[in-house]
């Protein structure tokens, strides 16, 4: 009554697999039903047959439709598990770009920063340079100002030396003169006029003596 040929097995890693060709029924439920059989000496009874045929009949019918919810569902799920097949293929794919898109981002961001603190470092090391000529310069120029403090103080004190010297020289030229004229006002100890014609001293001339 059946094709009894074989199905192949699906392969176990794939439950998605396309499916085996369907039997070919011989016999429907309606051949059943309508099936008449000869009559034969000895045969059985034929209401018993046929009442028996209609009973299987029924249960093929049951059973077919049982089957074809059957395939329907399997068909429903096998479409929902290749959807499903599909979303986890593309979530590790999304999840395996991601992870690549991570990794490089990583990388990326520890080069930049890398990149970032060897630049710091390089301006930190040329601030340095610069602020220690600086200092340098500055040292160079307090220096040179302190000595320049210092010969200018000693060119003062030796002016004001010098000046000291001038005013205390001044001061005794002053002194002196004083005394010689002190001495010429002073008056003559022999009060007696002197007699004519004898000898005078000249006032002028000793006056003269007196200021050379």
């Amino acid at each position: 009554m059946f094709d009894r040929t074989p199905n192949p097995p699906r392969p176990a890693d794939d439950p998605v697999a396309p499916q085996p060709p369907e039997r070919m029924m011989r016999i429907t439920p309606m051949d059943m039903r309508q099936q008449r059989f000869k009559p034969a000496m000895r045969g059985y009874d034929k209401t018993e047959v046929v009442a028996f045929l209609t009973e299987a009949a029924d249960d093929y019918e049951h059973a077919q439709r049982e089957i074809d919810r059957l395939r329907g569902d399997l068909m429903r799920m096998e479409a929902l598990l290749a959807e499903h097949r599909q979303r986890e293929a593309n979530l590790r794919d999304t999840l395996l770009t991601a992870q690549r898109l991570a990794g490089e981002v990583k990388e990326a961001a520890q080069n930049e920063a890398k990149l970032i603190i060897r630049e710091a470092q390089g301006r930190a090391d040329l601030l340095l340079e610069k602020a220690q000529s600086r200092l340098t310069e500055m040292e160079h120029d307090v220096n040179e100002l302190k000595l320049r403090r210092r010969d200018a103080e000693g060119s003062l004190e030796a002016s004001i030396q010098a000046l000291y010297r001038a005013l205390e020289f001044i001061r005794d030229q002053d002194q002196a003169r004083n005394e010689d004229r002190v001495l010429l006002h002073r008056p003559r100890q022999n009060d007696q006029p002197p007699q004519q014609g004898a000898w005078q001293p000249d006032a002028r001339g000793e006056e003269r003596k007196a200021s050379s």
